[in-house]
């Protein structure tokens, strides 16, 4: 049998019963069965994202509440630090609350990690998704 730890976490209320939604839906035993799998989720892809390396060119996409205590500016700063391997930015208005930032990337996969994992760490950033592919490696017909 496999050794198990018990930890507590607090979520927000909305989060936990979206997620009681999708328990439901693909069929869970247990809360605790879905987080495990959304744990090892997680870690395959972090695993992934530090396994990139060279020249790589992508989409970092930033969903993140305007209204947190200057994530906008934390944004631009951290952007700012990587001048050299951001091509361009836009800037979506989801709703009253919540933006989009898509940032186009170019460059050496670890700066572009670097780049993801500081956006990812941000008070009020809800989500980071990164898409990359090699550049030289065309799209096929």
């Amino acid at each position: 049998m496999t050794e198990m730890d018990r930890i507590s976490i607090s979520l927000p209320i909305k989060l936990l019963e979206e997620f009681d939604k999708i328990i439901a839906e693909r069929g869970y035993a247990s809360r605790s069965e879905a987080i495990r799998d959304a744990i090892r989720d997680y870690i395959i892809k972090h695993k992934w994202i530090h396994s990139l390396e060279g020249e790589r060119a992508g989409n970092i996409s930033v969903i993140y509440n305007h209204h947190e205590s200057d994530v906008m500016e934390k944004i631009t700063e951290i952007q700012h630090e990587y001048t050299d391997i951001i091509v361009a930015t836009l800037h979506l208005h989801l709703d009253h609350d919540h933006c989009l930032e898509s940032i186009l990337v170019r460059g050496d996969a670890k700066r572009i990690r670097e780049l993801t994992d500081k956006l990812t760490a941000l008070k009020g950033v809800k989500l980071v998704k990164l898409s990359v592919m090699v550049p030289e490696v065309g799209i096929p017909e």
